[in-house]
């Protein structure tokens, strides 16, 4: 059983995006709780990236509905969907390399944020990431997993209600994952909303309190984590049975 209408964020209706005779994402459906961690999972190739991309505007669909807090954002531009509360991180880190930490988080201030509200803004999610020792590093010489949590960092300096991570445990060693999973439970506990793209089981098993499961464009299964583990279509998605 899914969220009552009211406890619903984002409500992805019949998303469907084709790249030529290829259909990425083909009638997707889903729910988001409002002020939940949810995962997102598939088998390489079912659209999980490709639908972060319609949901955030990086690209246009071609059929469907997204709707955020009633209002359908599916046409509109990144900066428009970003202005409105809605932030990302990217599977392979966009971070600015010849940037220290500090100017990192700085370069993605909103127009008419005074500076001294946006430095302070910087200190703190600096802090909360615990890279305070590293304020004054460029970013390409952080090691990968500081690139994450620098990253994950710069989506929050507009205090976004809604954050996507993908894949935030690609590449990340366990210590620093930890660390970054703390943090995304902190977020919720000050009423955020947490959508994740994930490969690694343990974190969606472990750290999601709903999951929705794709596979060949559109999605198969939905509940708590228990349930899908349990569930028939996500096994034969992810081991092949009918093939």
């Amino acid at each position: 059983m899914g969220p009552r209408p009211d406890e619903v964020i984002l409500d992805v209706r019949g998303l469907r995006k084709a790249f030529g005779g290829v259909h990425a994402v083909d009638g997707c459906t889903f729910a988001v709780p409002r002020g939940r961690i949810s995962g997102l999972i598939g088998p390489n190739g079912s659209g999980k990236t490709t639908t972060f991309n319609l949901l955030t505007g990086v690209i246009t669909a071609d059929a469907g509905a997204v709707l955020y807090r009633g209002e359908d954002i599916a046409r509109l531009k990144p900066y428009q969907i970003f202005r409105r509360g809605i932030t990302r991180t990217f599977q392979i880190t966009r971070i600015f390399r010849e940037m220290t930490v500090f100017e990192n988080l700085l370069s993605v201030t909103t127009l008419g944020v005074p500076d001294h509200v946006a430095r302070a803004r910087a200190e703190e999610l600096i802090a909360f990431v615990n890279l305070g020792h590293l304020r004054g590093e460029y970013g390409g010489r952080l090691s990968y997993g500081q690139q994450k949590l620098l990253e994950f960092a710069r989506a929050l300096m507009t205090d976004p209600e809604l954050i996507l991570l993908d894949e935030p445990a690609a590449g990340v060693n366990r210590t620093l994952l930890q660390s970054l999973i703390d943090r995304i439970h902190a977020l919720q506990e000050q009423g955020k909303t947490i959508l994740i793209v994930e490969h690694d089981m343990n974190v969606i098993m472990n750290h999601c309190e709903r999951v929705f499961v794709m596979d060949a464009g559109v999605k198969i299964a939905e509940g708590p984590p228990a349930e899908i583990q349990r569930d028939e279509r996500v096994i034969d998605a992810y081991f092949g049975r009918r093939r």
